[in-house]
């Protein structure tokens, strides 16, 4: 995916800048074939929910995250409806197409994942993966109405790039509404949805799943600096200094990294969502 203010990116993601200062950094893997890269993918999407379901941002029946298939990218793969995140596992995976109808798998598809997600995924062939869920701060955060200040470091990920969608219109059930999301949503890989919550985009599940957690974590960062500040505008990060940190921790590749650390601890928790 390409980052805003033309952060320059090697291969695997990772600013040039950056690069040539790490060395023996691991990398996103190359794969033999579409199956391979399949059942990647599908590892890292169930790892996502289990991960997602650990962070509490299971809310009832609520929420979702997809992933393109390698080998028939017009369709996609997401959790049954139906299923807590933290029972999912690799073979309970369903596989949808643009149209909705479950192409792979024994459980329903949930609508308002296929009325957003399908749409995003259409707009934006870059877009591997997408993720939405009705996380706590996430929701809080959007009945503000607006973006997330710059007020740290870690929340410059989403320097310039993410939205706010100001145009909620009830439980998501129709395509158009799915359409204007992804038209606001634009080349960015965040938006928040004003009274609904947050959803992310990335080149792999890794990157949208990341992505998710870290705005989750910034929009209560926020309120809890705003809460403290009673009323005191909050100090900002420079702008010289958001385009630096961005270069840093708002690529595609950090992204990758920060969630492999987050798989590697649930492979040797939870093994069993391999199944």
């Amino acid at each position: 995916m390409n980052a805003p203010e033309k952060v320059q990116l090697n291969a695997a993601g990772m600013s040039t800048e950056v690069a040539r200062l790490q060395t023996n950094m691991p990398v996103p893997p190359r794969f033999n074939s579409a199956a391979e890269e399949r059942l990647h993918r599908k590892q890292r999407l169930t790892a996502a929910f289990r991960i997602f379901g650990q962070w509490g941002l299971g809310e009832g029946a609520a929420g979702h995250i997809t992933v393109r298939d390698p080998e028939h990218p017009e369709t996609f793969w997401l959790n049954p409806f139906g299923v807590h995140f933290s029972r999912i596992k690799v073979s309970s995976l369903i596989r949808v197409d643009h149209d909705g109808n479950v192409i792979e798998g024994d459980y329903p598809v949930n609508r308002a994942a296929f009325a957003i997600h399908s749409r995003i995924h259409k707009a934006r062939p870059d877009v591997v993966a997408a993720a939405h869920t009705h996380g706590v701060y996430g929701r809080a955060f959007s009945a503000l109405g607006k973006p997330l200040a710059m007020i740290n470091q870690d929340v410059c990920a989403f320097y310039n790039d993410h939205v706010l969608y100001d145009d909620y219109g009830g439980v998501v059930l129709e395509l158009d509404e799915g359409e204007r999301i992804a038209a606001a949503l634009g080349p960015r890989k965040a938006a928040i949805l004003r009274n609904h919550g947050l959803l992310t985009v990335g080149g792999s599940v890794d990157e949208a799943a990341w992505w998710y957690l870290s705005m989750e974590r910034n929009c209560q960062t926020q309120l809890l600096a705003e809460a403290a500040a009673h009323g005191q505008p909050l100090r900002l990060v420079p702008e010289d200094a958001c385009r630096q940190a961005y270069s840093v921790v708002g690529v595609p590749y950090a992204g990758w990294f920060s969630f492999n650390l987050l798989y590697d601890k649930l492979v040797g928790e939870s093994p069993d969502f391999l199944n």
